[in-house]
């Protein structure tokens, strides 16, 4: 994982920063929680600053942009979480799960050294059913991630009370895959896919034919015929899931 991230997470602080929707669900989830671990926290975008963080990251790229007054980092990976049992109130993974090479085993990790768990994950069904993917890039759903683990899964690994859908406003300020899913235009921006792991990792030239069909289709307005029912969205359930562990 750090070295796909020294790859593709240069620009990651400008594009994926925290929506405020999806804080807030995050810091009710968290409820009394005042020690909390972040693990595989890149650029720390979701961490709450009332609270005491301590941050897990395994790489430098990322780690070089966190902000200017953020908690401490250490750099390592969520298999091999460098604290004694329940260390934190709480442990806190944002979507990224599906980089982990051993996804059981760090999820144990979190078990292990807090009390309560949140994991924001994704239904990779759903996500293969993005327009994006669907239409235009259907490469992404081939991309090897190793086993995937459906949001229940992740549940039952953590002993979660429950699962959460995460909608994704139409305006949302994190840009992961299926954040622009009404501003198609944000996909033509090499900066924006750039931060988005299952687009940087396509081949150059698979990327390039699937984006000039999206750009062709937003010229000639076929895409908003085709989707004309998004824009009378202001969000949308793509398949994000939080899932929670309180344990009670």
């Amino acid at each position: 994982m750090s070295h796909r991230y020294d790859d593709i997470g240069r620009s990651y602080a400008r594009h994926r920063r925290p929506d405020p929707r999806i804080t807030a669900q995050i810091n009710a989830a968290l409820g009394d929680a005042e020690r909390v671990v972040d693990v595989g926290a890149g650029a720390g975008s979701y961490e709450p600053p009332e609270r005491h963080v301590v941050a897990v990251e395994p790489s430098p790229v990322m780690v070089a942009q966190r902000s200017t007054g953020s908690g401490p980092v250490l750099r390592g990976v969520a298999e091999a979480l460098p604290f004694p049992a329940n260390s934190f109130d709480a442990s806190l993974a944002i979507l990224s799960l599906h980089h982990w090479s051993d996804k059981t085993h760090g999820l144990a990790e979190l078990r292990r050294v807090a009390r309560r768990r949140l994991v924001l994950c994704f239904d990779v069904a759903l996500e293969q059913s993005f327009w994006l993917v669907r239409e235009y890039l259907p490469e992404v759903a081939a991309l090897d991630y190793g086993p995937d683990l459906s949001p229940e899964q992740v549940a039952d690994a953590v002993d979660a009370d429950r699962v959460e859908v995460v909608p994704v406003p139409w305006d949302c300020q994190d840009g992961f895959l299926c954040a622009y899913w009404r501003r198609p235009e944000a996909y033509l921006d090499a900066s924006v896919r750039s931060c988005i792991s299952g687009l940087a990792r396509l081949d150059p030239s698979v990327t390039s034919r699937g984006i000039d069909r999206l750009r062709s289709d937003l010229r000639t307005g076929r895409w908003a015929t085709r989707h004309a029912d998004l824009l009378e969205r202001s969000e949308m359930d793509l398949g994000y899931r939080l899932v929670v562990a309180t344990g009670g």
